[in-house]
């Protein structure tokens, strides 16, 4: 059996590839080179595309006694990734690229270079689970065993075909043991630190990115209360979340939290905490991994961003939107951000959360 396997230069992707070489399977090591330096206006040093990370994945692949080769997606990249992530920011969104590049760079364009080269799998180095359940004749996406590193959330725009043909080694074994079997194997990048930013703005100033890309400038406009009273000025709305607290430049005799962004007038409005919270969610682009639509409402639990607390809920289904509505009140739900659903340790899918006014 033939594997691609996508690497970074990181130690995840590294112990995927060796434990695919040691259980038998004919490996072939790569890279995707996504932009270059002029693209995010910042120097490569520490991101999947830097020259340190591509001679650590090199290096690897040469130590294990696979061949390694450099695909290059920028054009894609920028198109599918960097383009539709400022889009959503002007449009007063918060997305969350990383899902963007998973489906449409490597389980997309990269998956088809795999069957092309005549892989029978594509292999990264993701903490998440593939298993096939007979009962149903379905593949099931399962959180990984270390919870702490369960990438499951960024994963649920996967489908049948693609769960198929594709292998995540890392998803049953703990983040300390792939340091130690990158350790035991001699591999330099054996401590090398996690990536924590998103990976074109290193320097996670994601407004400043923005400025530069797009040559725009994005001027001041003001805060506002919800019944529209204007309390004060802000520097430009792409700066700002759902939920910031910090750097809004005001200060009030109580917190104040970003609600809503209003591209169109040019406002942010503030409200204090017991004001963020909802118990209705709308997503759109909704995925089912089992690629059925359920025909009733679902209970299960959702986390509405990549870090929260999975909350009890019922799911009603249309067609390839749906609505959350949660047993408790969430906070801070933030349109371009993702609701994933799970029974479980099982992912059921997900969908990209829209504001009450993007309703169809």
């Amino acid at each position: 059996m033939k594997a691609l396997i996508a690497m970074s230069g990181g130690v995840d992707s590294a112990v995927a590839a060796l434990l695919m070489k040691n259980e038998g399977f004919d490996c072939i090591g790569c890279t995707m080179r996504l932009y270059e330096n002029d693209t995010v206006g910042l120097d490569l040093l520490d991101t999947c595309c830097s020259l340190e990370n591509t001679k650590d994945a090199g290096g690897v692949c040469e130590k294990i006694g696979i061949p390694y080769h450099i695909f290059h997606y920028e054009n894609e990249f920028t198109e599918c990734v960097i383009k539709p992530f400022i889009s959503e920011y002007e449009a007063g969104h918060t997305p969350n690229p990383c899902i963007e590049c998973n489906d449409r760079l490597k389980f997309g364009y990269l998956m088809e270079k795999a069957a092309e080269m005549g892989c029978d799998y594509l292999v990264t180095g993701h903490y998440a689970v593939i298993e096939y359940d007979e009962k149903s004749g379905k593949y099931l996406l399962k959180k990984a065993a270390d919870k702490t590193k369960d990438q499951t959330y960024v994963l649920y725009s996967l489908t049948q075909s693609q769960l198929a043909h594709l292998k995540f080694p890392l998803g049953g074994i703990e983040k300390t043991k792939a340091r130690e079997l990158a350790e035991k194997s001699g591999f330099s990048n054996a401590r090398k630190h996690d990536s924590q930013d998103i990976c074109f703005v290193p320097d996670g100033d994601y407004a400043s990115f923005i400025e530069r890309f797009t040559g725009k400038e994005y001027p001041e406009g003001d805060y506002t209360d919800r019944e529209g009273n204007v309390i004060g000025r802000h520097k430009g709305y792409i700066h700002y979340t759902i939920g910031q607290r910090k750097g809004l430049g005001i200060a009030f005799g109580e917190p104040r939290y970003v609600c809503s962004i209003n591209p169109e007038k040019n406002t942010v409005t503030l409200v204090t905490d017991k004001e963020l919270y909802t118990d209705t969610v709308n997503v759109s682009g909704m995925n089912w991994i089992s690629g059925e639509i359920p025909s009733s409402p679902v209970r299960c639990k959702a986390k509405i961003r990549y870090r929260h607390r999975e909350t009890d809920c019922t799911v009603y289904p249309d067609e390839k939107n749906a609505k959350i509505v949660f047993d408790e009140p969430v906070r801070a739900v933030t349109p371009g951000q993702s609701a994933v659903l799970y029974d479980g340790d099982t992912v059921l899918g997900g969908g990209k959360i829209i504001s009450e006014s993007e309703r169809g």
